[in-house]
């Protein structure tokens, strides 16, 4: 992926090594928290783990964090994890700046926070086994940089088009947060069964992905990020977060009432349509039946 050249986004909020004020983050169920695997891809819903961490009772202190001077740091010199993360952040702001004005509307781009361990969000205290996530209370996106070890590790997919993926599909969020389907579909969810709720959330997240693939797609025409093999890349990471492969990895079973951001089949599916398109109209997964 060509990226090196791209500009640094000024919005990342650079709060590793700092301590979040408010004491330690206290853990209930002996811990169970500090155990949980990855939530963002697991596919729970991260509002409701944030809530349940905010809200857990017992036990187990942990090393809390606080934020630098000003509450804004740059990344360290050499550190090509964070400058990348920069830049793939700055090449969202460009792309859906000029997609929002063709609309004749003014894109608000999201902050990017990076924190190591925990984090205290405006959707309440975050632990990173959770995965990136997007907190729409204080339109930003958190990101612990550990958790690309384990999208390269131990879910298998590597690259650096993967990992600008989960950047985007968090700033697919941020979107949905603009144009208002995220407050629709939580008024939708109000009173439903738990299985039609988790149906909302799929398409919700299934949005976001074909709003990654969007990005790809003005991205490369603008810019040529693209390399040879990329496209893969994002595609076998998109694959590899999918609620059955994680649930068949994790619990041996797949139970799809329980998906909250849809199949590898469906992830997949989703993303290459907004890649390949780089329509907004092509990506209404609520409208979508059967996908």
């Amino acid at each position: 992926m060509r990226w090196r050249q791209g500009r640094r986004s000024e919005n990342v909020d650079d709060r590793r090594g700092s301590r979040v004020p408010g004491g330690g983050l206290r853990l209930g169920l002996g811990g169970l928290v500090g155990v949980l695997l990855v939530g963002w891809l697991l596919g729970a819903d991260p509002l409701v783990l944030l809530q349940l961490l905010g809200g857990a009772s017992q036990s187990v202190q942990v090393p809390t964090q606080l934020p630098g001077p000003g509450g804004t740091g740059a990344s360290e010199p050499g550190d090509e994890l964070a400058d990348f993360v920069s830049v793939i952040l700055a090449d969202t702001e460009d792309t859906w700046a000029e997609l929002f004005a063709a609309e004749g509307a003014r894109y608000a781009p999201p902050q990017l926070v990076l924190f190591t361990d925990i984090v205290r969000s405006a959707c309440g205290m975050a632990q990173s086994a959770m995965g990136p996530f997007y907190c729409p209370a204080d339109a930003k996106v958190y990101i612990d940089l550990g958790f690309y070890q384990d999208l390269r590790e131990r879910f298998q997919a590597p690259g650096d088009f993967a990992q600008a993926y989960v950047i985007a599909h968090e700033v697919g969020h941020h979107v949905q947060n603009l144009v208002g389907t995220s407050r629709r579909i939580e008024r939708l969810r109000a009173g439903r069964s738990e299985t039609e709720q988790n149906a909302l959330s799929v398409r919700l997240e299934l949005q976001a992905d074909c709003y990654a693939g969007v990005w790809a797609h003005h991205a490369d025409h603008a810019r040529q990020i693209l390399e040879r093999g990329d496209v893969e890349e994002g595609l076998g990471a998109a694959a590899a977060i999918g609620d059955d492969r994680i649930q068949r990895q994790t619990r041996g079973t797949v139970v799809p009432e329980s998906f909250t951001h849809g199949s590898s089949q469906q992830r997949v599916e989703w993303f290459r349509r907004g890649l390949e398109t780089g329509s907004l109209d092509a990506c209404d997964t609520f409208a979508a039946a059967g996908h």
